[in-house]
């Protein structure tokens, strides 16, 4: 049994798309989902999904008593689904190479503290890039830094808005992250 702990901060599709992905797979199970925003709308996912999950506070998060819980879940790996705070130390250390994040550029370019949503693809059309997409990768200490595993393009045209792009970039998170995730799982062992 491989378990997937989800974290999110927000809508959840790409969280519910990657518990959809695995759900006629018994090898998989997702024993729970944490989310920083009590009002999200990915705990409303989550309840229809049958994924246990509760809202953790910047305390709890930053807490070695997380970590345990994640060691004694045993959590296999760490999905971070459209999670916008940055990982605590002690957690990588805990969990090496097995945090997953997935960002909404091409990295190297387009990341860091403050670079996620809309301002991602603002700053992208602002750039006049003539393409975007999506990167997988393990974290490390650093925002949107560690080592790529995975990345996919999209044509950014001159007549793009931000949410024109967006969707274009969501396509590519659903089309890819499970799969990703998918083939990760198999070489952790």
């Amino acid at each position: 049994m491989k378990n997937i702990v989800l974290f999110a901060s927000g809508n959840g599709s790409n969280a519910e798309n990657i518990v959809n992905y695995f759900a006629k797979r018994e090898e998989v199970a997702f024993p729970l989902l944490l989310c920083n925003k009590r009002d999200a709308y990915v705990f409303e996912r989550a309840k229809r999904l049958k994924v246990p999950a509760r809202h953790i506070g910047r305390t709890e998060f930053q807490s070695d008593e997380l970590v345990r819980e994640l060691q004694q879940i045993p959590a296999d790996l760490i999905v971070l689904a459209g999670f916008l705070w940055q990982i605590p130390p002690a957690m990588i250390e805990a969990f090496p190479h097995r945090i997953l994040n997935i960002h909404p550029a091409l990295l190297p370019k387009f990341g860091g503290k403050g670079m996620y949503g809309e301002r991602v693809h603002e700053a992208v059309i602002a750039a006049g890039e003539k393409e975007s997409g999506i990167t997988i990768h393990a974290i490390d200490a650093d925002y949107d830094r560690g080592t790529v595993i995975f990345q996919a393009k999209c044509p950014v045209t001159p007549d793009d808005t931000p949410e024109m792009l967006a969707q274009k970039v969501h396509k590519l998170e659903y089309a890819h992250f499970p799969a990703v995730i998918d083939n990760y799982l198999e070489h952790l062992g």
